[in-house]
Parts: structure tokens; sequence; C-alpha cells
């Protein structure tokens, strides 16, 4: 099979990996450079696009997940990078100013020791021979030695291990070759060593890094019956426990629909992935803890509002709050206030009391805030409303038009 060939098979089965990002590292070399804040395709701060070689070193799997198109048990194209021609590919890319970084995960083919050598081999060639300085993004391979991932750690920018499923009981019915002390345990290991190396580098800058964009995951929803909150749970667990940078949400995709042990479902579940993506949000940015935003009795995000405008009106006996001496927290927890109008909020009124006006200027979004807050002791439209005439109201305001109805069907 041609190069070309096999960019066409192993890119198109990279494609459901979504825990791609660039952002938390600056590593200078002779060739490339990393940037910050970006997803395979993205904006950097200063208004770039960060792109990303997104592939597999091979789609040949000797795993039979249910979920997976590249189950061994199916029949598809195979193909197989070497070491050499991923590193080619990344520095021409590169030199053609296609991409600025590296993504790169496997099918674990032969074992998950000789697929993470390989994956090592492919940062460790790019950094010490071709003096590659842009961003490295590695898989660690669930079941491969930690000497491995210890070695990719100090080559790559980023080394992390897709979860893949919520629960250890889901992980035996549809990956039964996959052990959830696998996947923990180099989790553990990557977020240990990132906090050490980091530790080291703040007393000595010439320290060794280790993954210094820390490592993220990913888990699938929809192909199995946990609840929201569950997933929530467990998402504030590794990032209280394993020092995760991100959880990516993957909406399951009926692949293989002669699979007797998964849904039959009409479509991926993708408002669901969205508000797990908004939660978990609310978790890294607004210092919202999972058991604030899901219960026992309410166990899955609403689908009709945001989580934080959700938790806004179940808690509405707590608003509205001043925006002129409410404390920070409590500013992040104000539907339509975000971290940066806050911040400019508690900047501004040093000078001078704030008003709806000033708010408008600030950044903050009045349809969603004006009923949760006041001004100088008044309200936006100088009466309290209850929390069922406030959900009504923001959902008119999120109601789409009829074009973005239709922009969302593509």
């Amino acid at each position: 099979m041609g190069i070309e060939d096999k960019m066409a098979v192993l890119a198109d089965a990279a494609k459901y990996d979504a825990s791609c990002s660039s952002s938390g590292s600056n590593r200078k070399g002779a060739t490339g450079a990393t940037l910050p804040s970006g997803c395979c395709h993205s904006w950097t701060p200063d208004g770039r696009c960060v792109s990303l070689l997104k592939i597999l070193l091979s789609n040949v799997c000797i795993y039979d997940c249910a979920y997976c198109i590249n189950r061994c048990g199916n029949d598809v194209p195979r193909a197989t990078f070497t070491v050499e021609e991923v590193v080619n590919l990344t520095v021409e890319f590169y030199r053609r100013n296609y991409i600025e970084g590296l993504f790169l995960s496997s099918g674990v083919f032969v074992s998950p020791d000789h697929t993470m050598e390989q994956l090592m081999r492919v940062a460790r060639t790019l950094r010490e021979e071709k003096r590659f300085g842009g961003y490295i993004h590695l898989k660690a391979i669930p079941g491969a030695s930690m000497e491995l991932i210890d070695r990719a750690g100090r080559y790559a920018d980023r080394v992390s291990v897709n979860i893949e499923l919520p629960s250890s009981v889901s992980l035996a019915k549809l990956a039964p070759q996959k052990k959830k002390d696998d996947i923990i345990r180099p989790m553990a290991y990557i977020g240990e060593h990132w906090k050490q190396a980091k530790a080291e580098r703040k007393k000595n800058r010439k320290a060794p890094r280790f993954a210094p964009a820390g490592h993220s995951t990913q888990m699938i929803v929809g192909a199995t019956p946990e609840s929201d909150k569950h997933i929530l749970d467990l998402s504030q667990n590794l990032y209280d426990s394993y020092s995760l940078k991100r959880v990516y949400f993957s909406a399951y995709i009926p692949i293989n629909t002669n699979e007797s042990r998964l849904p039959v479902l009409p479509m991926p579940p993708l408002l669901r992935e969205h508000r797990l993506y908004q939660a978990d949000w609310l978790l890294r940015m607004y210092k919202f803890k999972a058991h604030e935003l899901l219960s026992e009795s309410e166990p899955n995000l609403d689908p009709q509002l945001d989580p934080k405008a959700g938790w806004a009106l179940r808690n509405f006996q707590h608003f509205p709050i001043e925006i002129n001496t409410a404390d920070y927290e409590w500013l992040l927890r104000v539907p339509g206030v975000g971290v940066l109008s806050a911040k400019r909020i508690l900047s501004a009124r040093r000078n001078s009391n704030l008003d709806f006006s000033h708010l408008k200027r600030i950044g903050v979004v009045l349809k969603r805030a004006q009923y949760f807050i006041t001004c100088n002791g008044k309200f936006s439209a100088g009466i309290r409303l209850s929390s069922t005439s406030v959900r009504r109201a923001l959902l008119l305001k999120d109601k789409p038009s009829a074009k973005a109805e239709q922009l969302q069907l593509f």
C-alpha cells in the first residue's frame, strides 16, 4: 500500500478520537514551535489557526471492542505506517506550513508494549534527529510498560490514555479484553510524574520535562446506561485524583450495527454530549462541583437549558445577588456572566457603582443575567420574577431561529 493510500485509511480512522488538544506547552526547537490553545484546527489568542496532523500509526488491532470501527472482527481496510513514514510526513507537512504539530494514536497491534514503543520512537526521532519543536500528542497504550510511557513523556508534550467507557461494568461488557487497572495505572503514573516534573522545573529550569501539556482522556457517551451524574462524578474524580487537563466526551456513533450488545439509536446523542461539555466547563473554570449540578433525584442534565442556568433556577432562593458587592465566586454563578466579565466587574466597580448599561459594555449577557442580579438594589425590569417565569423566558430567548435550526442539521 502506498503512502497516500495509508494516509487515507489512517487519517479517516483517527477521526473518532476527540481528545486532541495542543494547549499548555511552550517547547523551543530548531523546527516549529508549540502554540497555545488548539484542537486539530483551532484559533490561537492572536488570531492564528493551529493545525495538527491527526493520524493513527496503525488501525490493525488485536482487540475486539464492540463499539470500535477498528475492532479485529471488522472487515475494513487495514494499514500501518512505519516510524520513518510518520516522521517524514510530519516534517514535510510542517515545512509546507500545513501543520504545527502531531496527534498520534494507534490500534494495538502485536502487543501493547510493541505499539507503545513504536509511538515513542516517532516522538524520539522527531525531537532528537529532526529537531522538531512543534507540539506532539501521543496516546498511551493501556497495558504497556511504565518505562515506555515514561520515555514517551520525555519527548511528547502530552501523553494521555482513553478511559473509553464510564464504568468497569460497561468496559467488561463491551471491551472485555481491556482492564480498568490497565487504564488507570498509566493515567495515575502520568499525572504523578507530570506534577513532579513541574515542581522540579520550578527549582531548576534545566530539569527534564515530562508531558508539559499534561494529559487528557476520552469516554464514549450513550453506548451504556450510565447517567450524566455518574459521568460528571467520574470526571470530577479524574480531575482531583490524576490532575487531568481535560475529559473529552464522544457521542456514541452506531458504527457496528450488527452488534447486539450496543443500543439501537436513531442518531448520536449530540445534544447530551454538548450539555456534558458545558457542565465540564463549569467544573474546570467556574469552581462548580459535580454534586451541585446533578443529584440522585435528578441524575441527568436538562436538554432544554444549559447546566448553569439549570443550577441557578434550582437554587433561585439565593438570587438576586447585588452586582456591586457580590464576591467573585458568586459572580461566576450568575447565568450570562463569564470568567472574563466577572473579572471586569471586580475591576470596574473599584472606581464607581455599576448599572446595567455598564454591565452590557463589560460583556455580560443581560438577556440571561437580568433575572438573577440587581444593580444598586434594583432589577432591570423593576420586578422580581419567579423561577417558573424565568425558565419560560430563558427558553424563549434561547429558542433557535429557523435558519439556525437548518444549520444545525449540517
